[in-house]
């Protein structure tokens, strides 16, 4: 069996939802499964706070939990996952200030998101998503 990979996402969130639903779309539960942050006993689990959650967006390696990417990290290595995705995450990254700009912007977004891209009434749960969560 492949690698699998959580993603933690903010469920309440407008634009992460949509991009978790891309996500679903292309991905179809081969690698990802999505765990909104507002599930906090999942998330407790692998000893993340709300806090950490306020930082940006976790993939989480399900075979080796400590390891994990956060933020625009947690974006390229997402990408990079994805068929032909690495690819252009690579040259993303070489090009000279580009990935600095775009953590930057990833950073605006993040703190921002509510305002530019509205928030949601209800938590999205992917159908994606680990057993025994998803039950927000």
């Amino acid at each position: 069996m492949s690698t699998q990979y959580y993603v933690v996402y903010d469920g309440n969130c407008n634009l992460c939802v949509t991009l978790v639903q891309l996500l679903e779309t292309l991905d179809q539960g081969k690698l990802f499964r999505y765990i909104p942050m507002q599930d906090s006993e999942k998330i407790q689990q692998w000893g993340i706070t709300p806090q950490d959650c306020e930082l940006g967006m976790i993939l989480i390696d399900a075979n080796t939990p400590e390891k994990r990417w956060q933020g625009s990290a947690a974006a390229e290595e997402i990408g990079r996952l994805l068929p032909l995705g690495s690819v252009f995450v690579d040259a993303y990254r070489a090009l000279p200030g580009v990935k600095w700009v775009g953590d930057r912007v990833y950073e605006q977004i993040r703190d921002n998101r509510y305002t530019l891209f509205g928030k949601r009434t209800d938590t999205y749960k992917s159908v994606y998503c680990d057993e025994g969560s998803c039950k927000v």
